[in-house]
């Protein structure tokens, strides 16, 4: 039986480190490789297609969210498991709408993370409980709806610019980042504020925070 092969992404060098010293100590697993952020995790994944791929979701860059959607292009079969500290109504749809298999708190990580892996391998689902319930009460019905995420549509480019620039990127830094012109760059802010009918950066900060696209 060939080891179930795994990539970790995470900001955090202590997450990260604490989360590949649990999985290496299970016999059959392989962690390929660690990635500091979404835009790497999506590069090592294109080139080592991992079975699994744990992601954060506030990461620099390009967040887990975004990251999970280009996985899933550049790897078709590898299964997505999210690890945060969040789990609000937004975060729990946004997950799933993502493609991602699994979802766990990071204040949960100790008691469900192998549970999870193990389901992901068997290529089942797993919510941990608190997350579980909310889904359940969604698909019910009976849960509180919050601000939907597809109020305002963005593309994938999109979603990267305004990552970016909430994080203080200049429009030549994007172009850079992102390889497209610093003209592009600037018609794609020009884009994104007309959707969200907003006219200073600060109201795209604010969308990205509330949106969990960027974090604080």
């Amino acid at each position: 039986m060939n080891p179930l092969r795994i990539l970790v992404a995470d900001d955090h060098e202590v997450v990260r480190k604490g989360v590949r010293a649990m999985l290496e100590a299970h016999p059959d697993w392989q962690v390929l490789g660690e990635a500091i952020d979404g835009r790497e995790a999506v590069e090592i994944a294109s080139q080592t297609h991992p079975d699994i791929v744990i992601l954060d979701i506030g990461m620099p860059g390009l967040n887990g969210l975004d990251a999970a959607r280009q996985v899933h292009q550049v790897s078709p079969d590898s299964r997505i498991l999210i690890l945060t500290m969040h789990e609000s109504e937004q975060i729990v749809q946004a997950v799933i709408d993502s493609g991602a298999m699994g979802y766990v708190l990071k204040s949960d990580a100790g008691r469900d993370l192998v549970a999870a892996i193990e389901a992901l391998g068997r290529r089942k689902q797993f919510f941990t409980s608190r997350v579980a319930e909310r889904v359940l009460e969604r698909s019910s019905g009976s849960g509180v709806e919050g601000e939907r995420w597809e109020a305002v549509t963005l593309t994938s480019r999109e979603r990267e610019v305004i990552q970016l620039l909430a994080e203080g990127k200049s429009n030549k830094e994007v172009g850079d980042i992102l390889g497209i012109s610093v003209r592009t760059a600037e018609t794609h802010r020009t884009n994104i504020m007309r959707k969200l009918g907003s006219h200073s950066l600060s109201d795209l900060v604010r969308y990205a925070i509330r949106n969990r696209i960027a974090t604080p």
